[in-house]
C-alpha cells in the first residue's frame, strides 16, 4: 500500500489565497502542504487585474481590512525573493457626471475621517493625470496608498518563499473527496493525503470542497471580462477606475446606458510593467460559462472611449474571462467551521482577492495557531450566513 502523505495543515487551492496562506503558515513553522488541481495561479488568479486597492472599498471594515493588507504586502516585498512587479503609485476613481462627483466628495470625507489617505480631484487634476481624458470629466478622487502587482508572479513568489520555509507542494492533484475521522482524509487524483487541519482556499470552487463535508458554502461565480491592449504612447501611469465601478460591485443604482448596465460594465484601466494595459470591467451571473462575449467586449471598449476618447487607436491583443467568488454581503469568508472542527474557509473575496490576499493569509495563520487576530474577524465568520429558523 502506498504511504499516505501527511501534514499538520493541508491548504486546498493554489491561487492567490492558497499561496498567501501557504506563505504565512509555513513561515510560522507549521508543517503544511498545498494541494492544487492544476498549476499555481491557473484559475481566477491568472485571469484578473493586479490592484491592491482601498479606493474601491466600502468605508468602514472593508477599507480598514484593505489597509492592513496593503501594509502587509509592502512588508512582503522585502522578504520574497522573486520579483512580482510591485508598484506603489496610488490609484484614482473618475466621475462621469456631477451627481457622481457629489457622491465622491462624501466618499472622500468618510474615508479621511477613518484615517485613510484620500483626496478629491477636480477637473484640472484629472487633466494632469493624463492628456487622454475626456474634457468633460468633472473630477474624481484618489487613494495615495494603492499599489499594483503582477498577480501571477505574486503567487509564484509567495509559494517559492513558502517552500523555503518548509511548504510541501502538490500540483496536478485534484481533491475528489474529504472525510473527517481522527484526521482529515483527503482523496485526490495523486493518492491519499491526511492532515490535522484543512484550509479550503479554492475560490469559486470552494463550495464543491465544502459539499464533501456536508457544508453549504454560499459562494457564486461572478464572471468578468478583461482586455489586454497596447498603444504607442502610454495612456496612464497608474490605475484608474470609474466611480460607476463601485455601483456595479455593490449592486447599487447607477445612471448609464442600457448596454453598460446589462453587462455590469465599468471602466478599469491598469498599466502593466510591459507597457501594455489591462482594460475592464464587466460583472455577470452566468454560472461557469467562460466564453468571451464580443458584445461585452464592445461595451467595455465603448465605455473606455467615453473616458479616453483620444485613445481610439489602441490595439486589442486579446480578451479573456475569469470568475469572481461572490458572496451576498460582498465580504469574504475567513473562518473556522464550528460543525467540522479543524476545517477553515478562506474564500469569497469576489474582485478583492489580490487586495486582501495578504491579510487573509495572516488571519488564517493566526487562527491556526490560536493567536489574537490582526483585525476583528466577526464580519468574516462563516456562520453569518446561517438561516434563522422561522416559527
Amino acid at each position: 500500500m502506498a504511504q499516505k502523505k501527511h501534514a499538520e495543515v493541508a491548504i486546498i487551492g493554489g491561487g492567490i489565497m492558497g499561496s498567501a496562506i501557504s506563505y504565512y503558515v509555513a513561515k510560522a513553522g507549521l508543517d503544511c502542504m498545498l494541494i492544487e488541481k492544476n498549476d499555481i495561479a491557473s484559475g481566477t488568479s491568472s485571469r484578473c487585474d493586479g490592484n491592491i486597492t482601498i479606493v474601491d472599498k466600502d468605508p468602514g471594515f472593508d477599507s480598514k481590512m484593505s489597509l492592513v493588507s496593503q501594509e502587509l504586502t509592502n512588508e512582503l516585498k522585502d522578504d520574497l525573493n522573486l520579483d512580482f512587479e510591485y508598484r506603489e503609485l496610488g490609484s484614482i476613481l473618475v466621475c462621469d457626471n456631477d451627481q457622481e462627483m457629489e457622491a465622491a466628495a462624501e466618499w472622500v470625507e468618510i474615508q479621511k475621517k477613518a484615517g485613510l489617505k484620500f483626496n478629491l480631484l477636480d477637473r484640472e487634476d484629472i487633466r494632469q493625470e493624463s492628456p487622454y481624458f475626456a474634457d468633460d470629466i468633472p473630477g474624481g478622487l484618489e487613494c495615495e496608498t494603492d499599489s499594483l502587482i503582477n498577480p501571477y508572479l505574486y503567487c509564484y513568489s509567495l509559494v517559492d518563499r513558502a517552500q523555503e520555509y518548509g511548504l510541501k507542494l502538490y500540483t496536478q492533484t485534484e481533491v475528489t473527496n474529504i472525510k473527517k475521522e481522527d484526521d482529515f482524509i483527503i482523496e485526490t487524483t495523486n493518492g491519499t493525503f491526511t492532515a490535522k487541519k484543512v484550509v479550503n482556499a479554492a475560490g469559486v470552487w470552494a463550495p464543491y470542497i465544502g459539499e464533501m463535508l456536508g457544508l453549504d458554502i454560499p459562494i457564486v461565480p461572478r464572471k468578468g471580462h478583461i482586455m489586454v491592449g497596447s498603444r504607442q504612447k502610454p495612456v496612464m501611469m497608474r490605475n484608474v477606475m470609474e466611480f460607476g465601478y463601485l455601483m456595479n460591485k455593490f449592486q447599487r443604482e447607477r445612471i448609464a446606458d442600457p448596454e453598460t448596465l446589462k453587462y455590469g460594465v465599468a471602466l478599469v484601466l491598469e498599466p502593466t510593467e510591459s507597457q501594455n494595459f489591462l482594460l475592464g470591467s464587466s460583472r455577470e451571473f452566468v454560472g461557469f460559462d467562460g466564453r468571451v462575449d464580443i458584445n461585452v467586449v464592445n461595451a467595455m471598449a465603448k465605455r473606455a472611449l467615453r473616458f479616453f476618447p483620444k485613445m481610439d487607436d489602441f490595439n486589442m491583443i486579446r480578451a479573456y474571462t475569469g470568475f469572481r467568488p461572490w458572496t451576498e454581503d460582498h465580504l469574504p469568508i475567513v473562518s473556522p467551521v464550528e460543525s467540522v472542527p479543524g476545517f477553515f474557509i478562506a474564500a469569497g473575496h469576489e474582485g478583492d482577492g489580490i487586495s486582501l490576499a495578504t491579510v487573509t493569509g495572516k488571519l488564517i495563520e493566526e487562527m491556526l495557531t490560536e493567536k489574537e487576530t490582526i483585525i476583528p474577524v466577526d464580519p468574516l465568520r462563516f456562520d453569518r450566513f446561517e438561516k434563522v429558523p422561522t416559527a
